[in-house]
Parts: C-alpha cells; sequence; structure tokens
C-alpha cells in the first residue's frame, strides 16, 4: 500500500515589506549597521510574513513564557485554515483523518495546539496524534515519512501541519552576522499536506537522511530567557557541498531512478547561497529552482513549511516522473524526499 499526497494548503498572516522592517524598526535596532543592510538586500526576500510586527510592538525583551502563551494565540487560527485547506483540496472530512502529526520548533503549549486543533476542526476523538518538535527546517520531511508509513501501514488518511512562528522570537540587539542573517530572512506561515492510502496525487516513494555531526555548532536554535536564539555560521554552505549530491544521488540509485527523470526540485530556500550550492552540486538546469526562490522571495524563510510552499508552487510532472523535495537545518542535517507521479 502506497502514501499519496493528495492535498495541500498554507496559511499566511499579515505581509510586510521586507525594505519596510528595515527602515522601520531593523536599522534603528542594528544601529544603523551597514554589514547589516547590506544582509537584508541581498537575503532574497522581497517580503515576509508576521504575527508580531516589530514596527509596532518590539518582543525582543519578552520573556519565553510570554512569547510562548502568544504563540498559543496565534498558532490556532492559521493552523486551523492551513489543515482546512488541505483537507478540502483533497475532499476529505476532519472526521476520517487517522493520524495528526503538528510539526513546530518556535512554540510549545500541553495540552497542545495539536489537540485543540483536532478538536476545533471536527477530527475523531480517536486520532492519534504526533508532535515533530524543535527539528528546524528540515522537520517537514521526516514528519512527511512518518505519516506515510502511517498511511502505508494503517490504510487510514494522515495530516502533517508544520506551524512556525519566528517572528515571536525576535532577540535583542546585537551584532552576532548569524542573528542579523537570521532576522532578514525568517517569517511566519503554516503549511499542511494530507496523505492517502490512494486518490490523485504524489506517491510517497522514500526519505533519507545525513548529519554531519562534526558540524553541529554551525546551526544552532538555542531556548533562552527571552525566546529561542539562532547559531547560524557561514560555514553552512559548505556542508552542504559536500554532502548534497552524494546523498540525492544514493536516494535516487536505491530506488532505482536516474537522474533525468526527476522533473521537479523542491528545494527548501535557507538563503539565496543555500539555492546557489544545492543548483552547482547537483548540476541543475537553469529554472530548476525558481519555485525555490519565488517562495524565499514571497515569503522568506518559513522554517519547516518552506518546503511544503514550495512543493506547492511546482508543476505537476508528467505522469512516472519524479519530485526530490531537500531540506537542511541543525545537526547539521539534510533530509530529502522522492515522490512520483503516477
Amino acid at each position: 500500500m502506497s502514501a499519496v499526497l493528495t492535498g495541500m494548503g498554507a496559511a499566511f498572516p499579515a505581509d510586510v515589506p521586507q525594505d519596510a522592517l528595515w527602515d522601520g524598526f531593523f536599522a534603528t535596532h542594528f544601529g544603523g549597521s551597514r554589514v547589516a543592510r547590506r544582509v537584508f538586500a541581498s537575503a532574497g526576500v522581497r517580503q515576509r510574513h508576521t504575527v508580531a510586527d516589530p514596527r509596532v510592538e518590539d518582543l525582543s525583551r519578552w520573556s519565553t513564557g510570554a512569547r510562548m502563551e502568544r504563540y498559543a494565540v496565534e498558532a490556532m487560527p492559521l493552523g486551523k485554515d492551513a489543515v482546512a485547506r488541505a483537507l478540502d483540496d483533497a475532499g476529505l472530512a476532519p472526521r476520517d483523518v487517522g493520524l495528526f502529526t503538528v510539526v513546530s520548533c518556535t512554540g510549545y503549549a500541553t495540552p497542545g495546539v495539536d489537540i485543540r486543533l483536532a478538536r476545533d476542526l471536527g477530527m475523531s476523538d480517536s486520532v492519534q496524534r504526533l508532535f515533530v518538535g524543535h527539528m528546524g527546517c528540515y522537520a517537514a520531511l521526516p514528519a512527511l515519512g512518518a505519516a506515510a508509513d502511517f498511511v502505508a501501514a494503517r490504510g487510514r488518511p494522515a495530516v502533517v501541519l508544520c506551524l512556525e512562528l519566528t517572528s515571536l522570537h525576535l532577540q535583542p540587539p546585537t551584532d552576532d552576522l548569524g542573528q542579523v542573517v537570521a532576522h532578514a530572512l525568517f517569517s511566519d506561515a503554516a503549511a499542511a499536506v494530507v496523505l492517502e492510502p490512494a486518490g490523485t496525487g504524489l506517491v510517497v516513494v522514500d526519505v533519507a537522511a545525513r548529519t554531519d555531526v562534526g558540524t553541529a555548532d554551525h546551526m544552532t536554535w538555542d531556548v533562552t530567557d527571552l525566546g529561542f536564539r539562532m547559531g547560524l555560521s557561514p560555514r553552512v554552505p559548505d556542508v552542504l557541498a559536500v554532502h548534497v549530491a552524494p546523498m540525492v544521488a544514493d536516494l535516487l540509485a536505491r530506488n532505482g531512478v536516474a537522474p533525468g527523470e526527476v522533473a521537479g526540485w523542491a528545494v527548501h530556500p535557507g538563503g539565496p547561497r543555500i539555492l546557489e550550492v544545492v543548483a552547482d552540486r547537483l548540476a541543475l538546469p537553469a529554472g530548476a529552482l525558481d519555485a525555490s526562490r519565488a517562495v524565499l522571495a514571497e515569503h522568506g524563510n518559513c522554517s519547516s513549511a518552506t518546503v511544503l510552499m514550495v512543493l506547492s508552487a511546482l508543476p505537476r510532472p508528467a505522469p512516472g516522473r519524479y519530485v526530490v523535495a531537500l531540506a537542511f537545518g541543525p545537526g547539521l542535517t539534510l533530509y530529502a524526499a522522492l515522490l512520483r507521479s503516477p
């Protein structure tokens, strides 16, 4: 039995132009730094989404507890909207869902938003739930793999929701370049997919992972008294350059897929340099990562939700052709999913 991706949906809070964020807040926040200004200008982001506009309210000194309370409030309408859209796209009723998986590295509560969303959406009180927390930008793909295994084993539908509110983790002023990059890229969004044992859509063929534990300090996401703080090394693209081609080659080979059979690439746009490295190491044709660049420009980096947004933006491949989804995050970890158009 297979797991077929039959529905997708996304929801976003208010749009804010990148230039307006710089002029209205971050120029002062970073003390008028020319380096910070160049980072914002070269991030590849035209606009982002935020539940907490820093021009209106500065959360940089808020406690982690206050930020989690805000997460619980803001997450509900976004998550509900994204899942409802995905279920509607699949033509599936909420009570038919057998497994509801929620992914987030930006907010926690118990009882969690998974329980509250299942209740408000009208899912069965016997629905199984899985929460995938604090894995970062690549988390959508292990969640997709776990949900696909459930669907294939149980013959029941599953929903995966990635719900990230990075704006709640605005940090105090700093000259740490990694922090500047993070504040120039990250955005808020919710994205959901529906998986069923049959239907029209992409079949989940396989999922692969590779972690370079020797570079674990290159990308971090630490819980502090003032929210969650990102550590980001400029060496991250160099590590990806070493691992991405061998990992993808192994994924394709073990499934008997030739590189020429891959018609679409849903690559997490961690930033312009990340996309350049992936395109170069995989020898991708011009335009192969246009969807990734467009999502980055229009939405920013929405952590785990982003790769699902890119996947949704890709043209439907011809029957028998494949799509590879790639995402990267703390660890330093690479994840890939192979999907087939039936």
